[in-house]
């Protein structure tokens, strides 16, 4: 499950954040139901393939170990019946009649914060729960932390999938590769311990909630090659030093990663 997006199967009126609207429910359907989630079928029709009787019991006998939740920013969603209208051949970003964005009235569902200019030495600071942080813009566009979302889609996998056993297998905040930085600078990653710090809070809200959350997993242990960003950007709490024999540095994030986990 990615619920990265607002799911595509979910008609919404007005506009919102919704975290529950999750691509997932396209897997979560077949796996308890037997079949797609009813608007998906509505919207897609006869361009969805059906589930034969017999391979409907099978996905539901078959069930699932855990879930997996790759959870990073939400989305406002607004609906978008014009989008039915279009010439060109439905897609399936076109099919769910919705629209997905960051903004809202021009204001992002999460802090997008440019905070440096290595050679102007610009920082630009935010207050989050009563301690200074230096916080940024991810490097990918898409990214923009919205941390009680992943309390909110815990709470509706609970509720509509009768509360199953969950791993949250991916969740990290990314930044820009940048050449001018020294390895001094590019270890300063406060925004990142900010970011793990407040979807944690929310997690552990989640928990307290009753929510079956039996791992945690951050993304990532070290930079990386991104899809298609390749190693343009940096998603690790260890640097990787890709000049240097792929040489690991640990960035603050790490060291405070190893002293939360070392608390009772």
């Amino acid at each position: 499950m990615c619920p990265s997006q607002i799911t595509n199967w979910t008609i919404v009126q007005g506009e919102e954040p919704l975290t529950s609207r999750l691509d997932g429910n396209v897997f979560m359907e077949p796996l308890t139901k037997g079949e797609y989630p009813k608007n998906m079928q509505s919207l897609v029709g006869s361009r969805l393939p059906k589930f034969s009787k017999q391979q409907s019991k099978l996905l539901m006998n078959a069930s699932f170990d855990f879930i997996g939740i790759n959870y990073y920013t939400s989305y406002f969603a607004a609906h978008a019946p014009h989008l039915h209208n279009l010439s060109s051949k439905p897609t399936y970003s076109t099919d769910s009649l919705v629209n997905l964005t960051i903004e809202r009235n021009g204001i992002p569902i999460g802090p997008r914060v440019l905070i440096s200019d290595s050679e102007n030495h610009i920082f630009v600071t935010l207050f989050i729960f009563k301690c200074l942080f230096i916080y940024t813009q991810a490097a990918s566009s898409w990214l923009s932390a919205y941390p009680r979302g992943i309390r909110q889609l815990l709470l509706y996998i609970k509720r509509k999938y009768n509360n199953p056993l969950i791993y949250v297998t991916e969740n990290g905040i990314d930044e820009i590769k940048d050449p001018t930085l020294s390895l001094e600078e590019a270890l300063m990653d406060t925004y990142r311990i900010d970011y793990y710090y407040r979807h944690l809070y929310y997690l552990q809200l989640a928990i307290k909630d009753g929510v079956n959350v039996k791992g945690y997993f951050a993304w990532s242990l070290l930079d990386n090659f991104e899809w298609f960003s390749g190693y343009t950007v940096r998603f690790g709490i260890n640097f990787v030093d890709y000049k240097n024999g792929l040489k690991r540095h640990q960035k603050f994030s790490a060291h405070w990663f190893r002293n939360l986990l070392r608390k009772d």
